[in-house]
């Protein structure tokens, strides 16, 4: 099962309630100005699940105001994108260039960065799916934050359906998942997340040359780590997928940290490490997992690893079970 930590206010005293949420979701999402006409005896709780760089929550909670002011924001700002999924109520956001309601089936983006005020207009609980993202987990210009925050999102069709089904499976049994497989849940949902805001910023008019050009590279990189497994994954079939030349994929990742080929060797090579140290995965051979991860080749693989990592498949994986006995 995957870790998790519950909160509920229920636990206290009710005149210490309302304050405990306050400090909890300071701690958990960013510090806030929260009010609310429940606060003689405030009803909430929450689940946060740790996925390495992603943080998952599910909260229901009785109506409040949120506010970002900022003021809070110079004072601590994790610089996160903040995604939630309305279950439950309804309500309203408001940003500085735009003022949207929300209802069930609707998902919402807000930024740590930026000021808002969103409020609930229900009368009875609302409850929410969410997910926070570090900003360096999907680089994108910070010019781009105002056009993503309070854009309504459907999470009932296209790109925001597979966020929205994706949270709601997760969050509905984590029973099925060991500790390790965290990091890999939290990888997919930063890539489905980059996967949206692209189709959101592509949706927009007279995008800025750069701001396409980052989505594009967002788009392609999410595609490279869904095609990992498949040996014919190579910059010519990449190119073919997003209907631009070889040469120009090229000219894309001239300013990334790695060529495209050296990109998906070294997202192989982590997949790969990542599955010979973990000990659910002992039994299973070393060619296997090379297959798994696009090596069909297990001397390309072995002479890959060695230069990446400066000792074979083989013994790095021995190292990592003794080390754990």
């Amino acid at each position: 099962m995957l870790e998790e930590m519950v909160f509920r206010t229920d636990a206290l005293p009710a005149a210490d309630r309302f304050d405990y949420w306050v400090e909890l979701l300071g701690r958990t999402h960013a510090p806030m100005d929260l009010r609310s006409d429940y606060t003689d005896d405030f009803r909430a709780s929450q689940r946060v699940l740790d996925l390495g760089g992603v943080t998952v929550w599910s909260a229901t909670y009785q109506p409040l105001a949120f506010r970002r002011t900022p003021k809070l924001i110079r004072q601590s700002d994790p610089e996160a994108y903040h995604l939630s999924l309305v279950v439950q109520g309804t309500g309203t956001g408001e940003w500085s260039n735009r003022e949207t309601a929300y209802k069930p089936h609707d998902l919402f983006v807000t930024s740590t960065s930026l000021p808002n005020d969103i409020r609930s207009s229900t009368g009875g609980p609302v409850t929410i799916l969410a997910l926070e993202t570090p900003k360096a987990l999907l680089p994108l210009p910070r010019s781009v934050a105002p056009r993503l925050v309070g854009a309504p999102v459907s999470g009932q069709e296209g790109m925001g359906a597979l966020l929205a089904r994706f949270l709601t499976q997760l969050t509905a049994d984590t029973s099925a998942y060991q500790p390790s497989d965290g990091p890999r849940l939290g990888t997919v949902l930063n890539d489905l997340v980059a996967a949206l805001f692209a189709h959101l910023l592509e949706a927009g008019d007279c995008l800025p040359p750069e701001t396409h050009r980052r989505t594009l590279i967002l788009r392609i990189q999410a595609f490279i780590r869904e095609h990992l497994h498949d040996p014919s994954l190579t910059p010519a079939t990449i190119a073919a997928a997003h209907h631009i030349s070889t040469s120009y994929l090229h000219r894309l990742f001239r300013d990334e940290d790695a060529t495209v080929a050296a990109w998906i060797r070294r997202l192989r090579l982590k997949a790969a490490r990542r599955d010979l140290t973990d000990p659910a995965l002992h039994a299973l051979p070393v060619h296997a997992i090379a297959t798994r991860w696009g090596f069909p080749r297990a001397t390309d693989f072995s002479r890959a690893y060695r230069a990446a990592y400066g000792t074979t498949p083989k013994d790095h994986r021995q190292q990592a079970l003794n080390g754990r006995k």
